[in-house]
């Protein structure tokens, strides 16, 4: 099982910027996908970006463009630097890792069941 905590939600304004971090207990994250997901009030949890390795990384369409993932292996951190924020980026933000090689056809983007890592997610609030 690996741990994952994750940091650096709050609240912004439309067109504002924030940066997640999503620390690992081990580096055994790094020989699966990882990735970032997202949860609003009253909808399913759904894949924001998700990478695998060294491989490119995989967005979901509404973060194309203003969102980025990358990670740091040597101290076992991912990132997800979000600009242009909208009110409709209001969600919990959740770290996840799995060994899934279904999840690997996904992109890392899911599915979310595949995935058997989580962090207590954190927080990102968008005001208009």
């Amino acid at each position: 099982v690996v741990h994952l905590v994750e940091s650096g939600g709050g609240s912004v304004q439309a067109g504002g910027s924030l940066k997640l971090s999503c620390t690992a207990s081990s580096y055994a994250y790094n020989n699966g996908c990882i990735g970032w997901f997202r949860q609003a009030p009253g909808k399913e949890r759904e894949g924001v970006a998700g990478i695998l390795g060294r491989e490119s990384a995989t967005y979901a369409d509404f973060a194309k463009g203003r969102f980025t993932i990358y990670r740091d292996n040597g101290r076992a951190a991912l990132y997800l630097q979000m600009n242009d924020l909208q009110p409709e980026d209001t969600a919990m933000y959740y770290c996840a890792s799995t060994g899934s090689t279904l999840a690997r056809g996904f992109g890392c983007l899911g599915p979310v069941k595949e995935y058997t890592d989580w962090g207590q997610g954190t927080q990102v609030t968008v005001s208009s």
